[in-house]
């Protein structure tokens, strides 16, 4: 077998069952005869937003692969690696390389040397009979251990030539690591101790599938629970016990209980430190339990760490506190849930207005309020795109079943969104995924909904078009008011429809749910749509000082 054969191979053993990328590399064309359907996307960015989404949604059951050229093409991806690397996504990555002769040699684009700092394994495969090793070293480590791409480079060379019979794959183990007993017990007699604990849960949660653990060691400490973006829909918002989700924009009642907190419990969480993230509150204990090492005392001093899978640690903790309370909560749930739930009104009443405003321009508090109360919210798959689009959405939206909002934050490239729904269409195909926007994020990566309509991937894609970067406008204002620096303009409707979708323009508040109703028929029936609401400049967001 040729070595670009011997790839498909294992990923097909691999459980593959979808190869996202660009031409030419050889390993397409050898995945699409191993029976391995390949999709091809309009730019590489937008195939590795994909790739990320089929890791992120199946809490890294399935892994998402692509593969593009060397040179351009692997130029061209380094945006897609680097966001799944600061969002910590699964993939592997697998781009072509230069023939050995010119390997290495500048002006040459080596992706091994290039793509080093973002991803956590990275190797340069040199002779046809390494890549059965290659590429199990990379499985074994995109399996293990942090979340983060990994990357195998082949010369086109190599890829041509046959590997000798032989040859062997087995599948990538999957291997969890459980915390320090010790540790436990320690962090279990402080959880049980604090007079007003909040449970801080970010995505490791979701790649352990330890929703069920969570939720029963927030309803044992009778514990309020926020999430990060990335751990959105870890934890049902209309739990009682619920605070919603921490970003740039917070809910009144995650900012007062954060604020009054004695203790702070983070789980499966990074504490890094980002401008779209929450900040802990100074004065607080903190205790960090987490996959990575690393990230203990990186950003936020812990007063008490543990390291381990997010379901083993809760697992091990929720042995120790139901023996330490004798099985059963103290009876603090109702003044907890009281006072959530006043909160939480007192805030919805000062943002109703804006949630249910019938002026035109229309405001996006409107159409993301008029979304969340139309589709089957448990059956949706959700994902905000950068800039306000994900302050106005992330404290609104309510999942109820994990893992249904992707959110992220880290780094925020415009124009993600669209591929983090088509690929979580790819891999739920039977749930409604969607993509909140804006005019600006669309510019970016637009042209990949024709890949949507191409690849027959059925998503809904909402457009928030106020005609401007509106987020921009008050550190561009001598720019905008001398050069319009800041005006940004488009039919995005017609332009759906352009690439075969289908598209609406709604500029109505009245039409918002129809509008809606009709796109998701439309998806229904296999076609993807684009909404497109005109809306106002707005720069208003849920926004506390911690």
């Amino acid at each position: 077998m040729k070595a670009a054969a011997v790839v498909a191979d294992i990923l097909k053993r691999e459980g593959v069952e979808f190869l996202i990328g660009y031409p030419v590399n050889q390993i397409i064309e050898a995945a699409a005869e191993a029976d391995i359907r390949t999709i091809i996307v309009r730019q590489e960015r937008v195939g590795l937003h994909m790739a990320d989404a089929v890791s992120r949604v199946s809490s890294g059951d399935r892994i998402g692969v692509f593969a593009m050229q060397h040179g351009p093409g692997s130029e061209n991806s380094f945006g897609g690696v680097a966001q799944a690397f600061g969002d910590s996504v699964p993939i592997v990555v697998l781009p072509g390389g230069y023939p050995r002769r010119l390997l290495n040699i500048t002006p040459n684009f080596s992706s091994f040397l290039n793509y080093q700092h973002v991803v956590k394994w990275a190797e340069q495969v040199v002779l046809p009979d390494a890549v059965p090793d290659a590429m199990r070293r990379a499985f074994t480590q995109v399996k293990n251990g942090r979340p983060r791409p990994v990357l195998v480079e082949i010369p086109v060379d190599v890829m041509r030539e046959e590997v000798a019979d032989g040859w062997t794959y087995t599948p990538a183990p999957r291997l969890r690591v459980a915390p320090d007993p010790r540790a436990v017990t320690e962090v279990a007699a402080a959880l049980v101790a604090a007079e007003r604990p909040v449970i801080y849960a970010g995505q490791g949660v979701h790649y352990a599938k330890a929703w069920d653990q969570l939720r029963e060691l927030a309803e044992l400490l009778e514990a309020p629970v926020t999430t990060s973006l990335q751990g959105k829909s870890a934890f049902p918002e209309t739990h009682p016990l619920s605070l919603g989700s921490g970003g740039r924009s917070i809910s009144k009642h995650l900012h007062h209980f954060l604020t009054h907190a004695d203790l702070i419990f983070g789980i499966g969480c990074s504490f890094a430190t980002t401008n779209y993230g929450v900040p802990m509150p100074k004065g607080k204990t903190i205790v960090h339990a987490t996959l990575d090492p690393l990230d203990i005392n990186k950003d936020v001093p812990a007063e008490m760490a543990l390291v381990g899978d997010a379901a083993l640690t809760l697992d091990a903790l929720l042995g120790e506190i139901r023996d330490r309370l004798k099985g059963k909560p103290r009876g603090r749930t109702t003044a907890v849930s009281a006072e959530i739930s006043r909160l939480k009104t007192e805030w919805l009443a000062q943002w109703m207005p804006r949630l249910t405003a019938k002026s035109t321009p229309l405001s996006p508090y409107r159409v993301i309020y008029d979304l969340l109360h139309t589709v089957d919210v448990p059956n949706t798959i959700i994902t905000h795109d950068a800039g306000s689009p994900r302050d106005q959405i992330s404290p609104f939206w309510e999942p109820i079943a994990p893992p249904t909002y992707i959110g992220w934050g880290k780094t925020t490239q415009l124009g993600y969104g669209l591929g983090l729904a088509m690929g979580a269409k790819l891999a739920q195909p039977e749930k409604l995924c969607i993509n909140v926007w804006g005019d600006a994020a669309i510019g970016f990566t637009g042209m990949d909904f024709e890949t949507a309509v191409r690849e027959r991937i059925p998503i809904l894609s909402v457009l928030l078009n106020n005609f401007s970067m509106a987020i921009e406008l008050k550190v561009m204002a001598t720019a905008t008011e001398k050069y319009r620096s800041t005006d940004i303009s488009g039919n995005y409707a017609d332009f759906a429809k352009a690439l075969g979708g289908w598209g609406e323009r709604v500029t109505q508040p009245d039409d918002i749910v129809p509008a809606i109703k009709r796109a998701i028929a439309k998806t229904r029936e296999g076609t993807p749509a684009l909404l497109e609401f005109i809306t106002e400049k707005a720069v208003d967001f849920s926004m506390y000082t911690v």
